[in-house]
């Protein structure tokens, strides 16, 4: 996250999003040991059915969630931006029940399942702050449930471009524009579409007067209007989280 210098204030960073930390609690959050890695961009982090032993939090880059069918077909269940845990709740799951995999290349951060699991144990408030972040994650799947069940193709993938400038802003990565880090394959296999009607979608946003594209450089072109096209309310993202909490 911005302002972050080391992997440590990352976490911390990050946490104090979610619920108040005290200065005790910064402390022992700055003490636990971790490894940075890493890692090609398409390289698995974690495959289904394997046991973490490592929680990792994501420094640099885009990461993504998904589930496989059995005939293969693939769903994008979660995408991940610089800051995010990418397996927080390995703290008590022991079984990885969807893969991991890196966009781009990233790098991360990664903690002793274990050393996170005893801290939290013993700091309470540090681990109210865990137990939000999990709670805030399942309040993304309920939304991205209803934009994939019950709107239509330019509105559902005009309201994961606004989810994505909204995170990418309180990351402090949004200025002018960013690059989407996906594919139209992967847009669609987030947003249950073709990549042809991705590339439909994407054109009448376009039209529309709300995005310009130059390549995969996407700029948002009408704020408010996107917002409407998209059905947007940021309630589900809880970005005042921390200080209601306060």
């Amino acid at each position: 996250m911005a302002g972050a210098t080391c992997p440590q204030d990352v976490l911390v960073a990050k946490l104090e999003t979610r619920f108040a930390l005290s200065e005790d609690d910064r402390r022992a959050l700055r003490l636990l040991p971790c490894a940075q890695r890493a890692i090609p961009a398409q390289s698995y982090m974690l495959r289904e059915g394997t046991r973490p032993v490592r929680c990792s939090v994501l420094l640099s880059g885009f990461a993504f969630r998904h589930k496989l069918a059995s005939d293969g077909g693939r769903q994008i269940v979660g995408l991940m931006i610089p800051g995010d845990f990418t397996d927080l709740q390995h703290l008590f799951l022991r079984e990885a029940d969807h893969n991991i995999q890196a966009l781009t290349r990233i790098e991360v951060a990664e903690f002793a399942v274990e050393d996170l699991r005893v801290l939290a144990l013993d700091r309470p408030t540090v681990a109210q702050a865990l137990w939000i972040d999990t709670l805030v994650e399942g309040s993304i799947a309920r939304e991205t449930i209803l934009n994939i069940g019950r709107r239509n193709g330019p509105t559902r993938l005009a309201h994961m471009l606004c989810e994505f400038e909204v995170r990418l802003r309180q990351a402090g990565l949004a200025d002018a524009g960013y690059d989407l880090p996906m594919t139209q394959e992967q847009i669609g296999d987030a947003t249950g579409m073709t990549a042809v009607h991705v590339n439909r979608s994407l054109k009448q946003l376009e039209r529309e007067g709300l995005i310009v594209r130059i390549k995969r450089h996407l700029k948002i072109a009408d704020w408010i209007g996107l917002q409407q096209r998209a059905d947007f309310n940021p309630l589900y993202l809880h970005l005042d989280q921390a200080r209601l909490a306060g």
